[in-house]
């Protein structure tokens, strides 16, 4: 036994802290409105709000596509009137994910989902969302789960479900602490969208020759892909089912090369940790495909017009609906993926795309397609502003992703009272 902790049927938890069924602790638990909605939708501005799974995030609201219903229907349904403070928590679907509704969205109603009404000053609201959203909140959800080809969970038995409560005030803590962390997280994610709408305007202008850089007497000159490449192929005639495995491993090994998928390139960034790996014994073998020198990629299907450039001191393979161009002149591969990217170029692709069962790009059309290019100083010298911005994005990416790694990890450790604040 751990010193200061005690066993319960909710696992270790600090010997300070209570278990409860949820339902000691509430005024009210129900549903949202079950069964056909859409005849009481309305257009008016001065219906309700109808609150339905798909707007409920984890500890927020996606208002993106809200219905309003009816006055009437509403009134018909009063004990799913929300109101401020009250725990959402979905019950089909995205089991589990649970939010509290704010002032703002008070009086509004809801469909299909689970109202929990705590008792005024007995639990902070906002805890229990952190906490039903926590791995260990899941696995409390995930053990009153039912049904067989849908799963869900019905108000009835999360009523009796077991919890931890810590004092009120040691809530609240744990629950600023919490909120605090989300709030940076926003501030960087806010930030990141900003810098990326920035540099989408600063490359119209750029890559289109609307903003000139040095000596704009300089005409720009026009070549086709197929002019650029040496090599412009795509993965075609070799069942690689044979000799890719499954990768258990987070690092390249000896003789193996990783199989890079469409999934795994975006503009300069390349994931060499991938889902599978081929010997290079066999790779070899297919030189055209095989990634070893800097070249541009397309995706051709699935996330159609996804670029990239592999520029990686390590070789890896070429994956199925990729097309891959080397270049004669590499200096001209950053340009021509920035061009791409743009929306001038994402335009060019997306209209040759072909539509059937999936979306596809043929590579007789992309090899068509006319790529402008400036003057080699100009060239170099938009490359270099992008670049720029690309590494402050990256940078605020990866301070995102450490502190999101920081949240859970405070999660972890208040949320179970490893950590305490009180």
């Amino acid at each position: 036994m751990v010193e200061g902790f005690k066993n319960t049927e909710v696992g270790l938890i600090p010997n300070d802290w209570e278990v409860k069924q949820l339902l000691e602790n509430t005024s009210l638990m129900t549903n949202g409105f079950v069964g056909v909605s859409k005849l009481h939708y309305t257009d008016y501005e001065n219906g309700i709000l109808y609150i339905q799974g798909y707007n409920v995030e984890e500890n927020g609201f996606n208002l993106h596509g809200i219905k309003r219903i009816t006055n009437e229907f509403h009134n018909q349904h009063l004990k799913s009137c929300l109101r401020e403070g009250d725990l959402l928590t979905i019950q089909t679907g995205d089991i589990g994910v649970t939010t509290v509704v704010p002032q703002k969205l008070e009086g509004s109603n809801c469909h299909a989902l689970i109202i929990t009404r705590f008792k005024k000053g007995i639990a902070d609201p906002l805890f229990y969302s952190y906490y039903f959203n926590f791995s260990e909140g899941r696995k409390r959800l995930k053990e009153i789960e039912t049904g067989s080809t849908m799963k869900h969970i019905n108000v009835g038995d999360m009523r009796y479900l077991l919890i931890p409560y810590p004092s009120k005030s040691e809530q609240t803590a744990i629950a600023t602490a919490l909120n605090d962390a989300d709030a940076l997280i926003t501030q960087l994610e806010k930030l990141i969208a900003k810098k990326k709408a920035i540099k989408q305007v600063i490359s119209s202008d750029l890559l289109s020759g609307r903003i000139r850089l040095g000596d704009n007497t300089k005409k720009w000159e026009e070549e086709t892909i197929e002019s650029l490449c040496k090599i412009f192929t795509k993965q075609t005639g070799f069942d690689y089912s044979a000799y890719i495995k499954p990768s258990l491993i987070t690092t390249y090994e000896e003789g193996v090369l990783p199989f890079i998928q469409n999934k795994d390139f975006y503009g300069r960034k390349i994931n060499l940790n991938t889902d599978y790996f081929i010997p290079y014994i066999v790779a070899k073998n297919f030189p055209r495909i095989l990634l070893d020198e800097k070249c541009l990629l397309i995706s051709i299907s699935g996330s159609v017009g996804h670029v990239g450039v592999f520029n990686e001191k390590r070789h890896a393979f070429l994956g199925g609906a990729i097309a891959v161009a080397k270049f004669i002149d590499k200096s001209k591969i950053d340009w021509a993926m920035y061009f791409l990217q743009s929306p001038l170029g994402q335009s060019m692709l997306l209209a040759k795309v072909k539509t059937g069962s999936h979306q596809n790009l043929i590579l007789d059309d992309i090899r068509k397609m006319i790529i402008p290019y400036p003057p080699k100083d100009e060239m170099n010298q938009i490359i270099s502003i992008l670049f720029d911005i690309d590494l402050e994005i990256e940078k605020l990416e990866t301070k995102l992703e450490k502190q999101k790694q920081l949240k859970q990890g405070m999660m972890q450790s208040l949320l179970t009272g490893k950590i305490r604040l009180v």
